[in-house]
């Protein structure tokens, strides 16, 4: 399932921010945030300080809690979300990109605009019941949330470190069992 631009961003973006909530913090700073803000694409309000930062963090165990639900946990996270925002959904195009949802104003907080447009993304995913691409890393020593758009679905670790750090650790087993 190919899922649209802004869909698969705000995935990829919610997925930073859990995993850049966990030790060691990726983001604890106005310009870490701001790097954040920019890299995957976010417009409208940006308060570049620390207050911003702490609220943006905050909401991190509530898109771990949806990213990691079953389908029907999910549903009524997102419906919660979308309730608590008074989100109310509409096409906009910007910044290069074509028609696209947006469901808050872009002068609502930005903790609270990552959530909703995680919640919008998170409607395809369980509409098209593609919750098996969310999971948790398959890292034992590690709690990071997985993102697979791969065609084959066999992303199983949340970053090149941890696949890395269970590639050697096999490796060493090998041959340990040869030697």
């Amino acid at each position: 399932m190919v899922f649209a631009h802004d869909t698969s961003l705000s995935l990829q973006a919610a997925v930073a921010l859990v995993n850049g909530s966990l030790d060691p913090v990726t983001i604890s700073s106005p310009d870490e945030l701001d790097a954040f803000f920019t890299e995957f694409g976010y417009t409208g309000r940006h308060d570049r300080d620390q207050a911003e930062v702490d609220a943006t963090l905050a909401i991190a165990p509530r898109l771990r809690e949806l990213l990691t639900a079953d389908r029907d946990d999910a549903a009524g996270i997102v419906n919660a979300m979308l309730r608590d925002a008074a989100a109310l959904p509409q096409l906009r195009r910007h910044d290069g990109h074509d028609w696209h949802l947006h469901a808050v104003d872009n002068d609502a907080p930005l903790a609270e605009r990552i959530l909703v447009e995680t919640a919008m993304a998170m409607i395809d995913v369980i509409r098209a019941d593609e919750m098996s691409r969310l999971s948790v890393c398959a890292d034992d020593t590690c709690e990071g949330v997985v993102l697979d758009l791969s065609r084959n679905r066999s992303k199983r670790f949340c970053s090149v470190t941890c696949g890395n750090r269970n590639a050697v650790a096999a490796y060493r087993a090998r041959q340990a069992e040869e030697g």
